[in-house]
């Protein structure tokens, strides 16, 4: 069985990390969204300029499950979820990008503008196969 351990909590409190904190731990003001949206689900994760990833959400993420997580209610979730944590960070402006042919493209774009951040520009990079995998053989019968 081993023996029994008392917590302590002498170095200060150690909570639910750096997510739940108020106060941010960069300010940015201008950023990258990059909307990734399937049949099944819708991802969005915010960026810096360079590249560096600053935060991230989904609908499987948030709860949603099953055939929900493709909706456009739950990529408006999504969006808003996103903006709020944007907004701590101080971005004023921001490029998205958007990737997928899911039903969350819009919606999830609606709910980050709903929180009052501005956007400068929208790219459509969804990949399109140029000529796509060798067509199966005809079958013999």
């Amino acid at each position: 069985m081993g023996k029994k351990r008392l917590a302590t909590q002498e170095g200060g409190s150690r909570g639910a990390g750096g997510a739940s904190s108020k106060s941010p731990k960069r300010h940015i003001e201008s950023a990258v969204l990059h909307v990734d949206s399937s049949y099944n689900n819708t991802r969005l994760t915010l960026s810096d300029p360079k590249g560096n990833v600053l935060t991230w959400a989904s609908s499987g993420n948030l709860g949603f499950s099953g055939a929900r997580k493709g909706t456009p209610f739950a990529a408006a979730k999504v969006g808003e979820t996103v903006g709020d944590r944007a907004q701590t960070m101080g971005v004023k402006e921001v490029q998205v990008i958007v990737r997928g042919i899911g039903s969350g493209r819009e919606s999830s774009i609606r709910g980050f503008i709903s929180r009052g951040i501005g956007i400068s520009t929208i790219k459509d990079m969804t990949p399109v196969p140029h000529n796509g995998p060798r067509p199966p053989r005809p079958r013999r019968v």
